[in-house]
């Protein structure tokens, strides 16, 4: 059974994210919030003001009030779940937290966000300390930052915030993009196996800096394959392959095929509605392919299989979408703006004349 925490953390550092803003980082600086790793923790590491701890620290309160940090996402979206991450804080973790959210355009500063429209995520609620502190959201719209709030002070390791990311159409004008990619919308929904390395990072934005940033599978001692599927962002014609076995040197795959299927109008449990993007093809150790695809009709999904197991550092697919897909897409967006957001925006993806968008 998947839950929200199968879905990306879109305030992570690895899709960009990051805290802009905090009232108070004494013991322990905001920017851990939103490190990708866990946290950790060795006891009796001790700096000038304390021990040292994985994660975002506050002084003791001695006054009414609380302590707060922005996050800006690194992929904006819609919120499915909040995690609170406490873990290694035991006698100075905050007893409450509350989170919200608010959307604006642009690269707004501290200034614009504490000015903003919030929209409360969650409510004021108890803390467990060195826990991981999960709360469920309900809400469509598309958030650009949070604001985790924590009454009335102490320490948080972690701040995931689990959810599908909502492009911005207008960052690709013409339909032309990575379909596959995280930061554009791009998910895996299954995979034969990720014993070594989780299957998202193979769509993270920039370039594995380590086999540990890659997918990697077990030795297979079968007959068998390997496999990952990617639902694409949006439903587009692949134009170029890119598999990338950086860092894998000793434990690339021998081989590697892809093929794609639209899920709008075949089932993909059908292996016969699957068609080919590129046939099995022999693959490199520690190198980055680029292989040209011919037209081949448009995918909502692909599999990626490789030959029989090993590690990918990353899977890019260059393509674009269909202007009909890329309208739906537009107006998706569109609709999911939160009112402050909505209010500067025009009809479906447009902008209104005059006005300054990135």
């Amino acid at each position: 059974m998947t839950t929200f925490i199968d879905l990306p953390d879109l305030a992570s550092r690895l899709l960009g994210g990051g805290v802009v803003a905090a009232n108070d980082e004494f013991f322990a600086a905001r920017d851990n919030l939103v490190t990708p790793e866990p946290p950790t923790f060795v006891a009796g590491t001790f700096g000038a003001k304390g021990q040292v701890y994985d994660g975002w620290e506050t002084r003791r309160r001695r006054e009414p009030g609380h302590d707060y940090a922005i996050v800006r996402l690194g992929a904006p979206g819609t919120v499915a779940g909040v995690v609170v991450d406490t873990s290694f804080f035991v006698g100075n973790y905050p007893p409450y937290a509350s989170v919200e959210a608010c959307g604006l355009p642009g690269y707004p500063g501290p200034v614009e966000l504490l000015a903003a429209d919030w929209v409360t995520l969650v409510p004021r609620a108890p803390l467990l300390g060195d826990s991981r502190n999960l709360f469920e959201v309900h809400d469509e719209q598309r958030y650009t930052h949070v604001r985790l709030r924590i009454y009335p002070d102490g320490g948080v390791a972690r701040l995931r915030v689990h959810g599908v990311v909502v492009p911005d159409p207008m960052l690709f004008p013409d339909g032309q993009l990575d379909l596959a990619a995280l930061e554009h919308g791009g998910l895996v929904v299954g995979c034969s196996d990720m014993f070594y390395g989780a299957p998202q990072q193979l769509i993270a934005p920039g370039l594995a800096r380590s086999m540990g940033e890659g997918w990697e599978t077990a030795r297979r001692r079968d007959d068998g394959n390997d496999w990952v599927r990617v639902r694409l962002a949006a439903p587009g014609q692949i134009r170029q392959v890119e598999l990338d076995t950086s860092h894998f040197k000793g434990n690339a795959p021998g081989a590697a095929a892809l093929r794609g299927i639209d899920a709008r109008a075949a089932d993909p449990a059908d292996q016969a509605a699957w068609f080919e993007i590129l046939p099995r093809t022999r693959v490199q150790p520690d190198t980055r392919h680029r292989f040209p695809v011919d037209a081949v009709p448009t995918a909502t999904e692909v599999r990626l299989d490789i030959f029989p197991d090993g590690g990918m550092a990353r899977l890019r697919l260059p393509g674009r979408i269909a202007p009909t897909d890329l309208g739906r897409l537009r107006r998706r967006w569109s609709e999911s703006l939160p009112a402050a957001h909505a209010r500067q925006v025009g009809p479906a993806g447009t902008r209104p004349a005059g006005a300054w968008w990135p």
